[in-house]
């Protein structure tokens, strides 16, 4: 790396990436320092960066680790290097994460959270749907689980492609691919509505879509209002800020049990869950080529959902 041990760097393809306290301690409950981040997401790149492609980056930074502040960061700084791009939306240059130097400058600057919007630069149409499925805590993560069951249950007699991973935090979502710049919000809406309804019809004392959560009780959010245009979610194997580093975790559907539990997936597990396991999304692109969500579409709007 050269340097001293306390501002390092990085050549990767020629561009140099700027490295500064490796050793500064960012999850103390697990002993990960900054260092430990940096190897995590070159390792995970290339699974991270096919999700962060072309959209628009809202990151979460930590200063000074995950016991201190954080802030919400949407505009690029003007002390980014040349090779960070941006796109310019609404009065604001969000940075674009396309590459190995961009992801490792943004974890540099110890942004843990990266929240991508739903679709691509240059387009209005999302190119996936997101169900966020929210308990009240981890100790009702089940309740998670169960909806997720039911919405594969949904998804496959539709004959839709789901994905699901954690939310590294207290929930899941169920992601269902779609062709690239064909549906819009709106088409969207009707299906995300419908899973919701369908939900609480099919079980209303698990799950709700009241907004307040105060008025949610033990229930689990159906969060459909989430997928929508300027809304973001947590882009997969990005990292939180939580104590334990856990991490948004693709998952394979028959690891949906009920002992399962989002403290299973720390950063620090993640390579080898990859090695062992392979990736759960491994599909999710070529899936978008042949989701056939058209008939659904049409189907929802004959019954006027």
């Amino acid at each position: 790396m050269g340097k001293s041990s306390q501002q390092q760097e990085l050549n990767i393809n020629g561009v140099k990436v700027a490295v500064t306290s490796p050793d500064k301690p960012l999850w103390p409950k697990k002993g990960l320092k900054k260092i430990h981040y940096l190897e995590y997401l070159t390792r995970v790149a290339p699974y991270l960066l096919p999700f962060l492609r072309n959209r628009a980056l809202t990151v979460i930074r930590y200063p000074h680790g995950v016991n201190d502040e954080r802030f919400y960061q949407k505009n690029c700084p003007d002390y980014a290097p040349d090779f960070i791009e941006t796109v310019r939306e609404d009065q604001i240059d969000y940075i674009v994460c396309n590459t190995l130097p961009s992801l490792l400058w943004l974890g540099n600057q110890l942004a843990f959270e990266l929240h991508i919007p739903f679709r691509k630069n240059g387009t209005s149409r999302p190119s996936e749907i997101v169900m966020d499925l929210d308990p009240p805590s981890r100790d009702e993560f089940v309740l998670s689980v169960e909806a997720a069951l039911l919405i594969k249950e949904v998804c496959d007699k539709l004959k839709l492609k789901a994905f699901v991973k954690t939310s590294g935090n207290k929930g899941l979502q169920v992601y269902v691919p779609l062709p690239e710049n064909e549906y819009t919000f709106d088409d969207t809406r009707r299906f995300t509505q419908f899973l919701a309804q369908f939900l609480i019809t099919k079980e209303p004392g698990w799950f709700t879509i009241e907004r307040l959560k105060k008025n949610r009780g033990n229930k689990c959010y159906i969060d459909f209002i989430q997928h929508a245009e300027g809304k973001t979610i947590i882009a997969p194997y990005s990292v939180r800020g939580n104590e334990e580093a856990l991490v948004a975790t693709p998952l394979w559907w028959d690891e949906l049990e009920r002992d399962l539990r989002p403290e299973t997936f720390p950063l620090d597990t993640i390579q080898q869950r990859l090695e062992k396991t392979g990736d759960p999304f491994a599909e999710f692109e070529e899936t978008k080529s042949v989701q056939r969500f058209g008939p659904v579409l049409d189907w929802l709007k004959e019954q006027k959902l």
